[in-house]
Protein backbone atom coordinates (compact mmCIF):
# COMPACT_ATOMS: atom_id res chain seq x y z
CA UNK A 1 0.00 0.00 0.00
CA UNK A 2 2.75 2.33 1.10
CA UNK A 3 4.45 2.04 -2.48
CA UNK A 4 1.24 2.32 -4.35
CA UNK A 5 0.68 5.25 -2.78
CA UNK A 6 4.03 6.51 -3.17
CA UNK A 7 3.80 5.61 -7.50
CA UNK A 8 0.14 7.40 -7.31
CA UNK A 9 2.32 11.07 -5.33
CA UNK A 10 4.96 11.07 -7.40
CA UNK A 11 2.63 10.46 -10.71
CA UNK A 12 0.46 13.44 -9.52
CA UNK A 13 3.55 15.77 -8.91
CA UNK A 14 4.60 14.88 -12.42
CA UNK A 15 1.16 15.85 -13.72
CA UNK A 16 1.40 18.76 -11.45
CA UNK A 17 4.93 20.03 -12.72
CA UNK A 18 4.19 19.65 -16.57
CA UNK A 19 1.30 22.29 -16.52
CA UNK A 20 1.22 24.79 -18.48
CA UNK A 21 1.35 28.57 -17.71
CA UNK A 22 -2.04 28.80 -19.35
CA UNK A 23 -3.65 26.68 -16.41
CA UNK A 24 -2.87 28.97 -14.08
CA UNK A 25 -3.23 32.60 -14.86
CA UNK A 26 0.03 34.78 -14.28
CA UNK A 27 -0.12 37.94 -12.72
CA UNK A 28 0.11 40.85 -13.20
CA UNK A 29 -0.54 39.37 -16.71
CA UNK A 30 -2.40 41.64 -19.10
CA UNK A 31 0.64 42.28 -21.10
CA UNK A 32 3.51 42.65 -18.57
CA UNK A 33 4.64 40.26 -16.14
CA UNK A 34 6.94 41.22 -12.52
CA UNK A 35 9.64 40.16 -14.44
CA UNK A 36 9.31 42.38 -17.61
CA UNK A 37 8.57 45.15 -15.28
CA UNK A 38 11.68 44.33 -13.77
CA UNK A 39 13.48 44.54 -17.02
CA UNK A 40 11.98 47.93 -17.59
CA UNK A 41 13.01 49.59 -14.31
CA UNK A 42 16.64 48.59 -15.40
CA UNK A 43 16.28 50.02 -18.89
CA UNK A 44 15.07 53.32 -16.97
CA UNK A 45 17.77 53.05 -14.08
CA UNK A 46 20.72 52.39 -17.14
CA UNK A 47 19.39 54.24 -19.61
CA UNK A 48 19.94 51.56 -22.07
CA UNK A 49 19.02 52.52 -25.72
CA UNK A 50 16.76 52.39 -28.02
CA UNK A 51 13.98 51.62 -25.19
CA UNK A 52 14.80 54.88 -23.17
CA UNK A 53 14.36 57.21 -25.82
CA UNK A 54 10.38 55.38 -26.05
CA UNK A 55 10.42 55.60 -22.18
CA UNK A 56 11.49 59.09 -22.27
CA UNK A 57 8.20 59.87 -24.68
CA UNK A 58 6.24 57.81 -22.20
CA UNK A 59 7.33 59.93 -19.06
CA UNK A 60 7.05 63.69 -21.21
CA UNK A 61 3.33 62.39 -22.13
CA UNK A 62 0.94 64.27 -19.93
CA UNK A 63 -1.72 61.29 -19.64
CA UNK A 64 1.06 59.52 -17.63
CA UNK A 65 1.78 62.54 -15.31
CA UNK A 66 0.90 61.93 -11.47
CA UNK A 67 -0.16 65.42 -11.99
CA UNK A 68 -2.91 64.34 -14.42
CA UNK A 69 -6.12 66.17 -13.69
CA UNK A 70 -9.18 64.25 -14.77
CA UNK A 71 -11.76 65.69 -17.10
CA UNK A 72 -14.64 63.34 -15.54
CA UNK A 73 -15.84 61.16 -13.86
CA UNK A 74 -18.87 60.89 -16.32
CA UNK A 75 -21.99 58.72 -15.35
CA UNK A 76 -22.38 58.16 -18.86
CA UNK A 77 -19.63 57.51 -21.42
CA UNK A 78 -20.34 57.38 -25.63
CA UNK A 79 -18.11 57.89 -28.71
CA UNK A 80 -21.03 58.96 -30.79
CA UNK A 81 -24.63 60.07 -30.08
CA UNK A 82 -26.06 61.85 -27.88
CA UNK A 83 -22.82 61.90 -25.00
CA UNK A 84 -20.65 61.69 -27.89
CA UNK A 85 -19.35 65.14 -25.84
CA UNK A 86 -18.13 62.60 -23.56
CA UNK A 87 -15.75 60.92 -26.23
CA UNK A 88 -11.94 62.84 -26.06
CA UNK A 89 -12.32 63.51 -22.59
CA UNK A 90 -13.04 60.04 -21.33
CA UNK A 91 -10.08 58.61 -23.75
CA UNK A 92 -8.15 60.72 -22.24
CA UNK A 93 -8.53 60.01 -18.34
CA UNK A 94 -8.37 56.33 -19.38
CA UNK A 95 -5.35 56.65 -21.05
CA UNK A 96 -4.04 58.86 -17.96
CA UNK A 97 -4.73 55.53 -15.77
CA UNK A 98 -3.24 52.85 -18.24
CA UNK A 99 0.09 55.03 -18.39
CA UNK A 100 0.34 55.83 -15.00
CA UNK A 101 -0.17 52.23 -13.95
CA UNK A 102 2.67 51.54 -16.33
CA UNK A 103 4.62 54.11 -14.67
CA UNK A 104 4.14 53.26 -11.24
CA UNK A 105 6.07 50.08 -12.13
CA UNK A 106 9.21 51.22 -14.27
CA UNK A 107 9.67 53.80 -11.86
CA UNK A 108 8.48 52.75 -8.34
CA UNK A 109 7.06 55.83 -8.23
CA UNK A 110 4.02 55.54 -5.70
CA UNK A 111 2.35 58.94 -6.82
CA UNK A 112 1.48 57.30 -10.49
CA UNK A 113 0.17 54.06 -8.56
CA UNK A 114 -2.25 56.30 -6.05
CA UNK A 115 -3.23 58.64 -9.96
CA UNK A 116 -4.30 55.45 -11.49
CA UNK A 117 -6.07 53.97 -8.06
CA UNK A 118 -8.11 57.69 -8.35
CA UNK A 119 -8.86 57.58 -11.64
CA UNK A 120 -10.25 54.40 -11.82
CA UNK A 121 -12.02 54.91 -8.85
CA UNK A 122 -14.11 57.97 -9.67
CA UNK A 123 -15.49 56.06 -12.69
CA UNK A 124 -16.34 53.37 -10.70
CA UNK A 125 -18.22 55.64 -8.32
CA UNK A 126 -20.10 57.43 -11.13
CA UNK A 127 -20.07 55.22 -14.64
CA UNK A 128 -23.19 53.72 -14.99
CA UNK A 129 -23.95 53.22 -18.64
CA UNK A 130 -22.12 52.87 -22.18
CA UNK A 131 -25.38 53.61 -24.43
CA UNK A 132 -26.47 51.28 -27.10
CA UNK A 133 -25.10 53.59 -29.80
CA UNK A 134 -23.83 52.33 -33.11
CA UNK A 135 -20.09 52.46 -31.58
CA UNK A 136 -20.65 51.07 -28.24
CA UNK A 137 -18.64 47.72 -28.60
CA UNK A 138 -15.61 50.08 -29.94
CA UNK A 139 -15.67 52.66 -26.65
CA UNK A 140 -15.78 49.05 -24.93
CA UNK A 141 -13.07 47.39 -26.30
CA UNK A 142 -10.96 50.29 -26.75
CA UNK A 143 -11.01 51.92 -23.46
CA UNK A 144 -11.86 48.94 -21.51
CA UNK A 145 -8.34 47.13 -22.30
CA UNK A 146 -6.56 50.32 -20.55
CA UNK A 147 -9.18 50.11 -17.39
CA UNK A 148 -8.33 46.27 -16.83
CA UNK A 149 -5.02 46.44 -17.58
CA UNK A 150 -4.40 49.27 -14.98
CA UNK A 151 -6.34 47.30 -12.54
CA UNK A 152 -4.54 44.15 -12.70
CA UNK A 153 -1.08 45.68 -12.42
CA UNK A 154 -2.57 47.82 -9.28
CA UNK A 155 -4.31 44.83 -7.89
CA UNK A 156 -1.00 42.46 -7.81
CA UNK A 157 1.33 45.49 -7.06
CA UNK A 158 -0.26 48.37 -4.82
CA UNK A 159 -0.86 47.24 -1.34
CA UNK A 160 -2.32 50.58 -0.91
CA UNK A 161 -5.41 49.86 -3.11
CA UNK A 162 -8.14 48.99 -1.15
CA UNK A 163 -10.54 45.67 -0.97
CA UNK A 164 -13.30 47.81 -1.61
CA UNK A 165 -11.62 50.29 -4.44
CA UNK A 166 -11.04 47.02 -6.05
CA UNK A 167 -14.29 45.85 -5.44
CA UNK A 168 -15.70 48.88 -7.06
CA UNK A 169 -13.40 48.74 -10.24
CA UNK A 170 -14.12 45.23 -10.86
CA UNK A 171 -18.01 45.68 -10.44
CA UNK A 172 -17.21 48.56 -13.25
CA UNK A 173 -15.91 46.47 -15.03
CA UNK A 174 -18.17 43.11 -15.32
CA UNK A 175 -21.64 45.53 -14.78
CA UNK A 176 -20.71 48.52 -17.28
CA UNK A 177 -17.62 47.03 -20.37
CA UNK A 178 -18.12 43.57 -20.43
CA UNK A 179 -22.03 43.49 -21.41
CA UNK A 180 -21.38 45.73 -23.96
CA UNK A 181 -18.73 43.17 -25.66
CA UNK A 182 -20.57 39.64 -24.34
CA UNK A 183 -23.84 41.52 -26.73
CA UNK A 184 -21.05 41.86 -29.71
CA UNK A 185 -20.17 38.19 -29.38
CA UNK A 186 -24.08 38.01 -29.32
CA UNK A 187 -24.63 39.44 -32.56
CA UNK A 188 -24.18 37.98 -36.04
CA UNK A 189 -21.25 39.53 -37.39
CA UNK A 190 -22.00 42.81 -38.93
CA UNK A 191 -18.67 44.97 -38.57
CA UNK A 192 -14.93 45.03 -40.33
CA UNK A 193 -12.28 42.77 -38.68
CA UNK A 194 -10.70 45.64 -36.19
CA UNK A 195 -14.17 45.77 -34.08
CA UNK A 196 -13.75 42.10 -33.49
CA UNK A 197 -10.20 41.80 -32.45
CA UNK A 198 -10.51 45.43 -30.49
CA UNK A 199 -13.01 43.52 -28.29
CA UNK A 200 -11.05 40.24 -27.83
CA UNK A 201 -7.96 41.76 -26.69
CA UNK A 202 -10.22 43.67 -23.93
CA UNK A 203 -12.44 40.39 -22.95
CA UNK A 204 -9.20 38.25 -22.94
CA UNK A 205 -7.96 40.95 -20.65
CA UNK A 206 -10.89 40.68 -18.15
CA UNK A 207 -10.12 37.02 -18.33
CA UNK A 208 -7.12 37.16 -16.73
CA UNK A 209 -7.98 40.20 -14.38
CA UNK A 210 -10.80 38.01 -12.98
CA UNK A 211 -9.12 34.47 -13.09
CA UNK A 212 -11.71 33.29 -15.50
CA UNK A 213 -11.06 30.39 -17.73
CA UNK A 214 -13.74 29.84 -19.58
CA UNK A 215 -13.76 33.59 -20.96
CA UNK A 216 -10.08 33.16 -21.54
CA UNK A 217 -11.09 30.01 -23.64
CA UNK A 218 -13.80 32.17 -25.38
CA UNK A 219 -11.33 34.74 -26.25
CA UNK A 220 -8.94 31.78 -27.77
CA UNK A 221 -11.56 30.48 -29.78
CA UNK A 222 -12.87 33.85 -31.05
CA UNK A 223 -9.10 34.52 -32.14
CA UNK A 224 -8.72 31.20 -33.89
CA UNK A 225 -12.40 30.41 -35.18
CA UNK A 226 -14.57 33.15 -34.45
CA UNK A 227 -17.01 33.78 -37.29
CA UNK A 228 -16.16 37.46 -37.45
CA UNK A 229 -13.97 39.40 -39.68
CA UNK A 230 -11.85 40.10 -36.70
CA UNK A 231 -10.32 36.26 -36.18
CA UNK A 232 -7.29 35.70 -37.20
CA UNK A 233 -8.06 33.49 -39.89
CA UNK A 234 -10.61 35.97 -41.18
CA UNK A 235 -8.72 39.24 -40.82
CA UNK A 236 -5.41 38.28 -43.16
CA UNK A 237 -5.09 36.14 -45.86
CA UNK A 238 -3.13 33.30 -45.77
CA UNK A 239 -1.40 33.51 -48.76
CA UNK A 240 -0.97 37.45 -49.93
CA UNK A 241 -1.20 38.84 -45.92
CA UNK A 242 -3.85 41.07 -47.22
CA UNK A 243 -5.83 42.62 -44.62
CA UNK A 244 -9.87 42.31 -45.09
CA UNK A 245 -9.47 46.15 -44.21
CA UNK A 246 -6.82 46.92 -47.44
CA UNK A 247 -9.59 48.09 -49.60
CA UNK A 248 -10.51 50.61 -47.05
CA UNK A 249 -7.61 52.45 -45.77
CA UNK A 250 -4.23 52.30 -44.00
CA UNK A 251 -5.25 53.20 -40.80
CA UNK A 252 -8.21 50.61 -40.09
CA UNK A 253 -5.74 47.80 -41.46
CA UNK A 254 -2.93 48.95 -39.19
CA UNK A 255 -6.12 49.40 -35.81
CA UNK A 256 -6.87 45.43 -36.47
CA UNK A 257 -3.27 44.04 -36.36
CA UNK A 258 -2.36 45.53 -33.80
CA UNK A 259 -5.38 44.38 -31.80
CA UNK A 260 -4.68 40.90 -33.01
CA UNK A 261 -1.05 41.17 -31.94
CA UNK A 262 -2.08 42.29 -28.60
CA UNK A 263 -4.49 38.84 -28.42
CA UNK A 264 -1.13 37.01 -28.92
CA UNK A 265 0.98 39.06 -26.70
CA UNK A 266 -1.97 38.70 -23.76
CA UNK A 267 -1.79 35.11 -24.49
CA UNK A 268 2.01 34.52 -24.47
CA UNK A 269 1.89 35.61 -21.34
CA UNK A 270 -0.30 32.89 -20.06
CA UNK A 271 2.20 30.44 -21.80
CA UNK A 272 0.02 30.02 -25.28
CA UNK A 273 1.41 30.39 -28.79
CA UNK A 274 -1.23 32.37 -30.69
CA UNK A 275 1.31 34.32 -32.84
CA UNK A 276 2.29 30.98 -34.68
CA UNK A 277 -1.18 30.01 -35.21
CA UNK A 278 -2.00 29.58 -39.15
CA UNK A 279 1.44 29.29 -40.20
CA UNK A 280 2.26 32.56 -38.60
CA UNK A 281 -0.37 34.17 -40.54
CA UNK A 282 -0.15 37.67 -38.23
CA UNK A 283 3.15 37.77 -39.64
CA UNK A 284 2.32 37.62 -42.89
CA UNK A 285 -0.28 40.44 -42.25
CA UNK A 286 2.05 43.02 -41.00
CA UNK A 287 4.63 42.41 -44.05
CA UNK A 288 1.89 43.10 -46.14
CA UNK A 289 1.01 46.38 -44.78
CA UNK A 290 4.41 47.20 -43.62
CA UNK A 291 5.79 46.70 -47.70
CA UNK A 292 2.75 48.60 -49.17
CA UNK A 293 2.88 51.54 -46.76
CA UNK A 294 6.49 51.48 -47.26
CA UNK A 295 5.68 52.43 -50.77
CA UNK A 296 5.57 49.11 -52.86
CA UNK A 297 2.87 49.10 -55.56
CA UNK A 298 3.52 46.09 -56.43
CA UNK A 299 1.91 44.17 -53.34
CA UNK A 300 -1.11 41.88 -54.40
CA UNK A 301 -4.38 42.59 -53.96
CA UNK A 302 -8.04 40.66 -54.80
CA UNK A 303 -11.38 42.21 -54.28
CA UNK A 304 -12.17 40.43 -50.27
CA UNK A 305 -14.90 38.47 -50.07
CA UNK A 306 -16.10 39.23 -46.05
CA UNK A 307 -17.88 37.66 -43.54
CA UNK A 308 -20.26 39.71 -43.31
CA UNK A 309 -20.72 40.47 -46.93
CA UNK A 310 -20.88 44.38 -46.52
CA UNK A 311 -17.54 45.40 -47.13
CA UNK A 312 -16.54 43.37 -50.50
CA UNK A 313 -16.55 45.84 -52.96
CA UNK A 314 -13.52 47.59 -52.35
CA UNK A 315 -11.48 46.56 -55.98
CA UNK A 316 -8.19 48.48 -55.35
CA UNK A 317 -5.98 48.31 -51.88
CA UNK A 318 -6.36 51.92 -50.53
CA UNK A 319 -3.93 54.90 -50.37
CA UNK A 320 -6.18 56.78 -47.49
CA UNK A 321 -3.39 57.17 -44.62
CA UNK A 322 -0.93 55.38 -46.65
CA UNK A 323 2.65 55.69 -44.90
CA UNK A 324 1.23 57.23 -41.61
CA UNK A 325 2.71 54.50 -39.38
CA UNK A 326 1.09 53.44 -36.12
CA UNK A 327 2.72 52.34 -33.07
CA UNK A 328 2.11 48.92 -33.11
CA UNK A 329 5.40 46.94 -35.22
CA UNK A 330 7.67 46.70 -32.37
CA UNK A 331 5.63 44.27 -30.13
CA UNK A 332 5.38 41.64 -32.98
CA UNK A 333 8.89 42.46 -34.29
CA UNK A 334 9.96 41.56 -31.15
CA UNK A 335 8.53 38.33 -31.28
CA UNK A 336 9.00 37.01 -34.47
CA UNK A 337 12.54 37.77 -34.85
CA UNK A 338 13.47 38.54 -31.06
CA UNK A 339 12.12 35.58 -29.70
CA UNK A 340 11.80 33.25 -32.57
CA UNK A 341 14.56 34.16 -35.05
CA UNK A 342 11.94 34.98 -37.72
CA UNK A 343 12.32 37.50 -40.43
CA UNK A 344 10.15 40.89 -41.25
CA UNK A 345 12.26 42.52 -43.70
CA UNK A 346 9.57 45.36 -44.42
CA UNK A 347 8.47 45.47 -40.35
CA UNK A 348 12.18 46.39 -39.84
CA UNK A 349 12.42 48.94 -41.70
CA UNK A 350 8.98 50.58 -40.98
CA UNK A 351 10.83 50.60 -37.09
CA UNK A 352 13.95 51.87 -38.67
CA UNK A 353 11.96 54.55 -40.16
CA UNK A 354 9.67 55.23 -37.00
CA UNK A 355 11.26 54.28 -34.16
CA UNK A 356 11.28 55.09 -31.39
CA UNK A 357 7.69 54.13 -30.54
CA UNK A 358 5.67 57.19 -29.02
CA UNK A 359 1.70 57.00 -27.58
CA UNK A 360 -1.17 55.97 -29.53
CA UNK A 361 -4.37 56.36 -28.11
CA UNK A 362 -6.11 52.96 -29.04
CA UNK A 363 -2.67 50.73 -28.98
CA UNK A 364 -0.60 49.66 -25.94
CA UNK A 365 1.65 51.86 -27.97
CA UNK A 366 5.53 53.03 -26.77
CA UNK A 367 6.52 49.44 -28.04
CA UNK A 368 10.66 50.04 -28.39
CA UNK A 369 9.77 50.54 -24.63
CA UNK A 370 7.45 48.45 -23.68
CA UNK A 371 8.04 45.15 -25.42
CA UNK A 372 12.40 45.51 -25.57
CA UNK A 373 12.27 42.93 -22.65
CA UNK A 374 11.50 39.33 -22.08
Amino acid sequence: MKTTLRLILICLFALSAGKTQAQTFVHPGVLHTQRDFDYLYNVVQQKTEPAYSSYLLLKDNLRASANYKMNGPYKIISRDGQYSWTKTKMETDFSAAYLNAIMWMVTKDAAHAKKSVQILEAYADSLTTIPATNDAPLLAGLEGFKIVYAAEVLKYTYKEMTPVQLAKITKMITGVFLPVIDNFYKTWAYTNGNWGSINTKTYMAAAIFLDNREMYKKAVDFYLNGNDNGSIKNYVSGTTGQIQESGRDQGHSQLGLGALATVCEEAWKQGDDLYSALDNRLLKGFEYVARYNLGDDTVPFTTWKDVTNKYSEWTTISTIGRGKFIPVYEMVYHHYVTRKGLKMPYVQKVIEKIRPEDFDRDQPAFGTFLFSGQ
